[in-house]
């Protein structure tokens, strides 16, 4: 089996010697080639090289952008390049997942240990047994993600966070918690609801201030706490959302305490929850925080979203 290994230097929370033990632990089970990034959007470019190769596996070891971007790689890869016959996702490589950053989400949704070592091992399992599953993805206009999307506030916050990391900052739960109460309090227009949801043949849902789209549960991680704002999200279903309406204090403070609930349901006269979407249109009256999988893109207007179901296999 040929497998190329897409490495983060930069990874939140490996060292160069334990690079070295995954590189020798891949190695006894795979042919094995190992590239490293040099910039933001460089794992899209090896991953899409990778697939055109025809290589039968492609491995991440990096936090949940690196992920993201080898996806992208991998999912916009040019035909005539890669294996012909079966499904989709069966012409594509496989995709293992080594976590490598600081919360590890896609990893952990799919049942892999929070820490590189003990992944590393359910990995190096799977391949032995032949072990994998085959995962839909969610689509953001031209991009795919993995787990998560956000319009709003949700956005707002990881480029908050994303801002301090460059002026050396570590991204702790502390740091999440500070960056989304400043915020709700000193960022965000809360009294005004622009955003509005759009699906064919449905009423439009408008006076929405702020919008979380999963493709899995949970949305997020705090420490080794679930966030779950939409709980039935899976993999194997289309897109979930949970919108705030007006981001009042009392009733924003109710529904954020919910998702940390042991058994989480969100609801509430300003919450609008939409279980397994197809496709859906979000368009905002100026331009919102915008961000896939934890990695924030900039302001947009408007952003369509769809469900690619059975897209791609992935070794757990």
């Amino acid at each position: 089996m040929r497998a190329v290994l897409v490495v983060n230097p930069k990874a939140t929370t490996t060292s160069e010697r334990s690079r070295d033990v995954l590189v020798r632990a891949l190695r006894s089970e795979v042919d094995l080639s190992v590239r490293y990034t040099r910039r933001r959007g460089h794992a899209t470019d090896l991953a899409r090289e990778a697939a055109e190769e025809g290589v039968d596996l492609v491995v991440t070891l990096g936090g949940d952008g690196t992920v993201n971007e080898v996806v992208n790689g991998l999912m916009t890869a040019e035909p005539p390049t890669i294996r012909t016959g079966g499904s989709p996702a069966e012409r594509l490589p496989a995709l293992a997942t080594v976590p490598g950053g600081s919360t590890n989400v896609f990893a952990r949704a799919l049942g892999l240990p929070r820490e590189w070592p003990e992944g590393t091992s359910m990995i190096l399992e799977g391949l032995r047994l032949g072990r994998s599953r085959t995962i839909g993805l969610g689509r953001a206009d031209d991009r795919y993600f993995t787990f998560c999307a956000g319009f709003g506030i949700d956005a707002a916050v990881i480029h908050r966070v994303e801002q301090a990391r460059r002026r050396g900052r570590v991204a702790t739960p502390a740091l999440y918690l500070r960056s989304t109460v400043n915020q709700y309090f000193l960022g965000s227009e809360r009294r005004h609801s622009t955003i509005s949801l759009e699906r064919p043949g449905e009423t439009p849902e408008g006076e929405l201030s702020t919008v979380i789209i999963q493709n899995t549960a949970p949305w997020t991680y705090l420490g080794e706490r679930e966030v779950n704002p939409n709980p039935a999200a899976s993999f194997d279903l289309g897109l979930d959302v949970l919108a705030m309406r007006q981001l009042r204090v009392a009733s924003t403070a109710r529904t954020v305490t919910q998702f940390f609930s042991r058994t989480p349901d969100p609801r509430g006269r300003q919450v609008l929850r939409l279980h397994d979407l197809a496709e859906f249109t979000l368009a905002a009256s100026h331009p919102q925080a915008f961000q896939l999988d934890g990695d924030y893109l900039g302001e947009r207007e408007k952003v369509r979203f769809a469900s690619v179901p059975a897209a791609l296999r992935v070794i757990c």
